[in-house]
Parts: structure tokens; sequence; C-alpha cells
């Protein structure tokens, strides 16, 4: 019965808090480790530039979200029916000192962040050049349905699903879709952008240390989608020249007839690379000389669209 004492031979349970503290820290590790993203962990120029705009951001913004918590529960605390201290006031409407404190505070805020996203969207601008004594390596990147395409404009070579650049070298990037709009992502470096067909963008990204940095598409295209995945390897710029002899040594040639093959759909494509390439074929596909692919909505192919199977 309520309020009854435990019957003789009955053992109250009793929570083992040793047990339950060391859960609820296993639980808080694993929280902290997962905040450890792509994002957070720049390699390059603009995604430490980036990082560092979301956490000045935070910072500013918790000029609002810690103030508030720690005056909601102060004054929880102090009205609380024990205190008689606290004054009841029923006549109280107005106090310019408070009506100063509550306003100034979010003005500032909005201040400071509207100064940020005003410098940060100059300083971060796609086009604009990163400030680097070496010389910009050109590459123009395809988005197909569904594999990524690399030209090398400069060197003459080309390769699918893998790209590879020199450390501490500006990376000059021309982007353009051979069917639906795409984006390219390579969270590491920073600044993700869409690929549009008929269109041409520009980016500018470079990697300040050596590794290989997981590249991805952030917009969705179709079946394939899932697997529309590059890896970027940035390698000493030895490392580069050799990888560039390597390629011209074999593998096809990338002509008109060669990209209409590739623009075929097809997913989850292993990459390789071109010997050579058309003079111009960026151009062409930017400016609608060479077919567009099919796209979702084209024609179907069977090896990809699992419906068509049946």
């Amino acid at each position: 019965m309520p309020g009854s004492s435990p019957s003789p031979g009955r053992r109250t349970p009793r929570v083992d808090w040793r047990r339950g503290g060391g859960f609820f820290a296993a639980a808080g590790s694993l929280l902290l480790m997962s905040c450890k993203t792509a994002v957070m962990d720049p390699r390059g120029p603009v995604g430490a530039a980036e990082k560092a705009i979301l956490l000045d951001s935070l910072c500013v913004m918790l000029a609002i979200v810690v103030p508030a918590i720690v005056g909601m529960l102060s004054f929880a605390w102090w009205f609380r029916s024990g205190n008689t201290r606290a004054k009841y006031l029923p006549t109280f409407a107005y106090s310019g000192r408070i009506e100063l404190l509550t306003w100034s505070i979010p003005v500032l805020v909005i201040l400071f962040l509207g100064g940020m996203a005003w410098v940060g969207s100059h300083d971060l601008d796609p086009t604009r050049p990163l400030k680097s004594t070496a010389r910009p390596l050109e590459v123009q990147v395809v988005s197909l349905d569904w594999k990524w395409l690399f030209l090398y404009p400069d060197l003459g070579v080309a390769s699918v699903n893998r790209l590879v650049v020199p450390v501490g070298t500006p990376i000059h990037f021309s982007l353009t879709s051979s069917s639906v709009m795409n984006s390219f992502f390579v969270p590491q470096l920073g600044s993700m952008i869409y690929t549009m067909n008929g269109m041409s963008n520009q980016l500018y990204l470079q990697a300040d240390s050596s590794g290989v940095y997981a590249g991805r598409s952030a917009h969705f295209s179709g079946d394939g989608f899932s697997d529309m995945r590059f890896d970027v390897l940035a390698v000493a710029g030895g490392q580069f020249d050799g990888w560039i002899a390597a390629a011209r040594s074999q593998g096809p040639v990338l002509d008109d007839v060669g990209y209409q093959r590739l623009a075929r759909q097809s997913s989850n494509v292993a990459p390789f690379t071109y010997r050579a390439m058309s003079p111009g074929l960026y151009r062409r596909i930017v400016a609608q000389q060479l077919a567009p692919g099919a796209g979702p909505a084209g024609q179907p192919d069977s090896s990809v669209h699992p419906k068509q199977k049946a």
C-alpha cells in the first residue's frame, strides 16, 4: 500500500550509479568523437577559413544563448516559493535599462554576424584566386551519370573518379555537368559548388598536406547517386609528376566519341585514366556541341536502374 514499508525478506532495488555513470561517460565520449567531421578537420586554406567562420559564428550566437539560459535558471531560483527576499511587483511595467540590455545584445549579434558574412563572402568567393607563389593547376570537372571526369588541359591527360593534385599548389577548377545539375564537394578542402549543363562555374581550392580526401556529390541526381564518389589524392610535386607520366603511358584516348561512350549511365565505376584527350573537349561540352547525357529522365539503363531488370 502507499506509504507502507517494505515487507520483511523483500529487498528494495538499488540503482548502481557507478555503472550508470560509466554508461553516460561512454555515451558522452562517443558523442564527442562523432563531432570530428570532415568539415571540422580542414586540410586547406579554404576549409580552414570556413571552419573559423563557423566557430566565430557559434561564439557570437552564444552571447544570446548563454545569458538567456543563465537568466532563466536564475529567475527560477530567485523567485522560488521559499525565498522570502524576492519582491513581488505587480505594477511593474517598464524599465529603460532592461530594455537597453535586452535589445543591445541581439543588435550586436546581428552586426557581428552580418560583418562576418560580408567579409567571408568576399574572402571566400569561389572565383577569387588563392594567394600563393605557385602557379595554379588547371583542372576541368564534368559531372556525369554517375561518375566524375577530371580533365587536365595543360597536361593533356584525364581521369575518372580520381583527382590527383600537388600539395601546396592552388587548383583552379572549371566545372560543368553532362546532364542534370549536380554538386562538387570535398569537405576537408571546402566550398561545395554546383555543376550545371551548359554552364561553367569556377572554384579555387588547395591541399596543404598530403593525404587522401573524400569527394562526393551533395545533390541527388538519380539512381546511381549513392555511388557518385571520388578520391582526392594530394601528393608531393615529384609524385604528381610521376603520376602524370604514368597516366600518359597507358589508357585510351578521350576524344568526342570516347566522351559520348563515357557519358552513358553507369554506376560504381573504378578509377582509370586517359593517356591523352582531345583539345577543347571541355569547351565543346559546355557549349553543348556534344549531346548532353541522358540524365535520370532519359532512357533508363538496365545496368543501373533496378526497376528495369524486372
